[in-house]
């Protein structure tokens, strides 16, 4: 006996809904300006940037934490930027891409 069966044992009148299938876009707020990823190095160590979100500061937030775990590295973010430890520019313009924001590469 699984957990719906048991389910349907306690609460015989309960009716099942389908579970409806949540699109691959995030619900962060899309911007139309382009959110700015640029390459800098601090103490000799590779930083990627990640600015230009208009958007609510918690939006921004959840985005920094779901990109650093997408790639698995750390950062922080401070001052309305997203800074990732590494060169991953690439990698963040795709899943960037993928969510629906534009994305403007700034330097080399």
């Amino acid at each position: 006996m699984d957990l719906k069966d048991q389910l349907k044992n306690l609460f015989p009148e309960h009716v099942s809904e389908t579970a409806e299938k949540q699109d691959t876009k995030s619900d962060i707020w899309l911007q139309d300006d382009p959110i700015i990823c640029k390459y800098e190095k601090r103490k000799g160590k590779p930083i990627t940037i990640l600015e230009g979100y208009t958007g609510a500061t918690e939006d921004f937030k959840l985005l920094a934490k779901s990109l650093k775990q997408k790639l698995s590295v750390g950062g922080s973010f401070k001052d309305d930027k997203i800074i990732i430890q590494g060169d991953y520019r690439d990698q963040i313009m795709t899943i960037l891409k993928d969510k629906g924001f534009n994305v403007k590469r700034v330097g080399g």
